[in-house]
């Protein structure tokens, strides 16, 4: 996998001359964020030795590297699931690759259902913390020389990085709410007593991806700050029929919003 890692990383580097310090993850619906990205190089994921593909709808598939509020920035615009049948390596290899390029700083972003019952469709939810109930963990089998063996997760999410997206938002009048993302297998959306349990447990939102991204970030000594849009309600009562399609158009709708976060932190954080 290491040598895999380098010379994905190796390739890379010798089509692209921007060498960003910071990452961005697009999440389902998310792709638009790429258009506010001043592209200078763009490759199908296809094309990327040892890259895995996207299959899912909503997921462009392409490594761009470019300008994000006046910095140069890296971004996957779209991502890789368990649910589509790949393992925790490959999910992660990405950001593997990120590190071998010199990335020190990982934005990541969702679609995820919302539990909290003060949540409404649209809301964007700054990441505090999270729960794993992936049925494989990113860092099973030999240790990687990035990090240590036993990782420390008490700061999975920046503190400071949230103080500044809270700054931001006050700033540009933008709502915002917090919480608790919960990663779960998928492919199925979840079930009322699901969405109950999860709440339970202390999740705020749920969704299918993400914190292995953040678990081997974090390995790496990654910063990391993350944001989940709420584009439908598991909250009793307010329970309905939800179709892929309609996760998308949530998404889409608020994108202008998460855009202009990202877009003055990334001018911000030195």
């Amino acid at each position: 996998m290491l040598q895999k890692i380098q010379e994905t990383a190796q390739w890379i580097k010798q089509h692209t001359a921007l060498t960003p310090r910071t990452a961005v993850v697009l999440g389902t619906g998310l792709g638009r964020l790429a258009a506010e990205i001043e592209v200078v190089d763009a490759f199908p994921y296809a094309d990327i030795p040892n890259f895995p593909v996207s299959t899912v709808e909503g997921h462009s598939g392409r490594l761009i590297f470019g300008m994000l509020g006046g910095k140069p920035v890296m971004a996957l615009e779209g991502r890789f699931h368990y649910y589509e049948g790949y393992d925790m390596k490959q999910v992660t290899f990405p950001i593997r690759v990120m590190h071998e390029l010199g990335i020190t700083n990982l934005f990541v972003s969702n679609a995820a259902g919302g539990m909290n019952p003060d949540f409404e469709i649209g809301d964007l939810m700054l990441i505090t913390d999270h729960i794993n109930f992936l049925p494989e963990h990113p860092l099973h089998g030999p240790n990687f020389p990035t990090g240590p063996r036993f990782p420390d997760m008490s700061e999975a999410y920046c503190r400071e990085w949230l103080d500044m997206a809270r700054a931001i938002a006050r700033e540009k009048g933008i709502k915002t709410v917090e919480g608790v993302y919960i990663a779960t297998q998928g492919p199925t959306y979840e079930t009322p007593a699901e969405y109950k349990m999860y709440r339970i447990l202390g999740g705020d939102a749920v969704g299918m991806s993400t914190v292995p991204e953040v678990i081997v970030a974090r390995h790496q000594g990654m910063r990391v700050f993350g944001v989940s849009i709420i584009t439908d309600l598991g909250v009793e009562g307010k329970i309905v029929e939800v179709s892929h399609e309609e996760v998308q158009r949530a998404a889409n709708a608020v994108q202008p919003l998460m855009a202009e976060i990202f877009r003055e932190m990334v001018r911000r954080i030195d």
